[in-house]
């Protein structure tokens, strides 16, 4: 059952790009300091990119590391009580200014998360979504609201919900996609158009910023149902639903 009132959580997820779209356009500074990142990940797990031998043919795995990634879209989800039923409201920031996509995500986490009974809630927000942010709202120059700021803070003034840990259940052996568990769940599936690893050709090449906005709507929306369903509660219902 739910222990706090589900207007109160805020879900979220963001979508991100290589900061650059080519290697080569990359300082030479930041050229040497991918290929040595690289040339780590490789000798961690080199079945894994023996598909990529070289830094450049690998850049696209960049996306995922904040230090040499850019967020392209940040889509959040409220809910709200109408004729006794839950509703879903999402909207996205998105577009090619990153610095301002973090501001109005941030400004909207400063209003929204006014007590110690909002949280923060997406898919494994706490090992990817949540650093992120934070680490390119500082190379932004970016100030991060309290919420975020959890240098210090006790485990239990951290207001974030995470929906991979949920599933967990104690179990740190292994990922379990958001995928996964709309399928388990019979949640309809977010992922029926692209999936991350486009991203960034959608972005950098299509350059079809709508299209990546709708598919983060479509996780913003799966992980609402996937935790409703983790606490026992019935799912939204598709009419109920409003997407931005």
């Amino acid at each position: 059952m739910l222990q706090q009132s589900l207007d109160k959580i805020i879900f979220f997820d963001i979508e991100t790009a290589p900061v650059v779209e080519s290697f080569d356009m990359l300082s030479e500074e930041m050229q040497h300091l991918w290929a040595d990142k690289y040339e780590r990940l490789k000798a961690y797990s080199p079945q894994k990119y023996e598909d990529a031998p070289t830094p450049q043919e690998g850049w696209k795995e960049a996306s995922i590391y904040a230090e040499f990634g850019r967020i392209v879209c940040i889509s959040v989800g409220i809910c709200y009580m109408k004729d006794r039923e839950w509703h879903l409201r999402t909207k996205s920031f998105c577009g090619t200014d990153e610095k301002q996509i973090l501001i109005d995500f941030l400004e909207l986490l400063g209003r929204f998360m006014v007590s110690p009974y909002h949280n923060l809630c997406g898919h494994n927000i706490k090992e990817f979504d949540v650093p992120y942010v934070c680490r390119r709202a500082i190379i932004n120059g970016l100030g991060l609201p309290d919420c975020l700021n959890i240098a210090g803070k006790k485990p239990w003034e951290v207001r974030f919900i995470d929906t991979m840990e949920l599933w967990k259940f104690g179990d740190y052996k292994s990922f379990t996609s958001l995928k996964t568990l709309t399928a388990l769940f019979g949640i309809p599936t977010p992922k029926d158009d692209i999936d991350g690893s486009q991203v960034a050709y959608v972005y950098y090449k299509e350059k079809d910023i709508e299209r990546i906005s709708v598919y983060c709507q479509k996780d913003v929306v799966a992980t609402t149902q996937v935790f409703l369903h983790l606490m026992n509660e019935p799912h939204i219902r598709p009419e109920n639903i409003e997407k931005a």
